[in-house]
């Protein structure tokens, strides 16, 4: 059996190490020195950003915690509730089945309904879901599911463009985005481990109880409750220090296509019409469908691929907390990278063949310490991925149908998680999915690499030609010739 606490501490000084060396510290005390001009205009942009991420991650943490201290208790209850697997698989899938029909609308009546106020209702949605747990029926428990997908779809798309916009408005650059997603994976993983340890202690304070024919309390439902109060603040906290802001209309759009349309379904409508006609609109979202698809994967099977010897026990809890802290580390590397000038088009061509590599060594690792190394590569990619992938989509999507879009993006992420619960594939077999899903990812990533480098290109070439123009028409026209 692999060495578990020596990784693990492996992990946490590797992660250190990155940590410091993509903190603002390192920068002020081992960087470059700045003119006193360059430090003004940093400062000023340094202050709008800091205020606006804080606002951002205090809501957005919430909205994390909530989902991290109920994903370990999901199974545990229902089969405390004495469901067999099947119900208890009709169950999962349709909650995956709700993220992607309803979610595929859900978002564009975000872009013009306001993404406040769709994160507010998030918090109504996810709450009410949390509350269904405290009945043991089955229809019930349906109705909690099928909330719960709709809240899923809210937090993958809408947090994440009231982000964009926002940084739009503040006039922060292209680097500030990348900042605030690297900072806002790094402490969704903190926020992981810190859910799983209370979770984990309120699940065993008490025992689960009947409070009647059907209503239960305590024992696996205090995660649930916990989750319950986490939302409340977060919908209070949107309410009190987010500003509304809405899907921005497109210049030379006309009036049946803005962000404000007629009709409630005129927002997927759009979303689909330009994600089809936009080769590059395209391929970010197979290539997300492709990687968060393996990441979903990844997480189904983890467990009995390591649990190769049923006699023993594995400390599932240590296990967790290395995926978090290697997750950590991805996130501050991406930060290191980025500050570097690499371009996010060409780490996500790294990161997505890293990713492969790693699933082909959890396939054929020989031993289980192989195997556990390829997996906490991946969860290393994992780290880079989401301000890789965020910082892409920011620059990609269009404004006025981000959230749409972002929603659109998950159908085919859910047809591939469908396909993982609805079939029998060994854990073997599904790493070698895995695999496959990811070295396409990183052909398509590297033809999207291609096309974006060639239109910044051509976009250069286009804005010189037009500064050459408008001097050439400020010279005397003896001069001119």
């Amino acid at each position: 059996m692999a060495d578990y606490t020596t990784i693990f501490f492996i992990a946490i000084a590797v992660n250190v190490l990155f940590t410091l060396r993509s903190s603002d510290y390192w920068n002020k005390f081992c960087g470059r020195p700045v003119s006193e001009g360059e430090k003004t205009n940093n400062a000023d942009e340094v202050a709008r950003h800091s205020a606006l991420l804080r606002k951002y991650l205090c809501v957005y943490l919430l909205a994390t915690l909530s989902d991290w201290l109920q994903g370990p208790y999901v199974y545990a209850l229902y089969d405390a509730y004495g469901y067999s697997q099947h119900d208890i698989a009709v169950l999962f899938v349709a909650g995956f089945g709700s993220s992607m029909v309803f979610g595929s609308f859900i978002g564009g009546m975000a872009d013009w309904g306001g993404r406040r106020r769709f994160i507010i209702i998030f918090a109504i949605i996810y709450a009410a879901s949390c509350v269904t747990k405290h009945f043991k029926d089955f229809n019930i428990l349906m109705l909690g599911r099928l909330l719960g997908g709709v809240a899923t779809s809210l937090l993958f798309s809408v947090f994440e463009a009231w982000l964009i916009r926002s940084h739009a408005d503040a006039k922060l650059g292209k680097s500030f985005l990348s900042k605030s997603f690297a900072y806002a994976q790094y402490g969704n993983s903190i926020i992981a481990i810190i859910a799983g340890l209370i979770a984990n202690k309120a699940a065993s304070a008490t025992e689960m109880a009947s409070g009647g024919e059907l209503v239960y309390f305590g024992g696996y439902l205090n995660p649930f409750d916990m989750s319950l109060g986490a939302l409340v603040l977060c919908g209070v906290f949107a309410a009190l220090l987010w500003e509304e802001n809405y899907g921005e209309q497109s210049s030379g759009s006309d009036d049946s296509n803005t962000a404000k349309s007629n009709h409630w379904y005129d927002g997927l409508k759009n979303a689909y019409t330009v994600t089809i006609r936009s080769r590059d609109i395209f391929l970010c979202g197979i290539i997300s469908s492709l990687f968060e698809g393996s990441m979903y994967i990844f997480v189904f099977m983890w467990t009995p691929a390591l649990k190769t010897d049923s006699s023993v026990e594995l400390p599932f809890g240590l296990i967790f907390s290395t995926f978090m802290v290697s997750c950590m580390a991805g996130s501050s590397l991406f930060s290191i990278l980025v500050n570097q000038g690499h371009k996010v088009e060409f780490l996500a061509v790294g990161v997505f063949g890293v990713a492969a590599l790693s699933m082909m060594l959890v396939t054929l690792g020989s031993t289980d310490t192989l195997s556990y190394t390829g997996m906490l590569f991946f969860e290393l990619c994992v780290g880079m991925y989401f301000p890789i992938m965020g910082t892409m989509k920011g620059t990609i999507v269009p404004e006025d149908k981000r959230a749409a879009i972002y929603n659109l993006y998950r159908i085919p992420l859910n047809f591939i998680v469908l396909f993982s619960l609805l079939t029998d594939l060994t854990p073997t077999i599904s790493f070698g999915l895995n695999s496959g899903m990811l070295v396409v990812a990183t052909l398509l990533q590297m033809i999207l690499m291609k096309r974006r480098l060639q239109g910044q290109q051509s976009s250069g070439e286009d804005e010189a030609a037009g500064q050459e123009k408008e001097a050439e028409a400020l010279l005397p026209k003896e001069e001119a010739v």
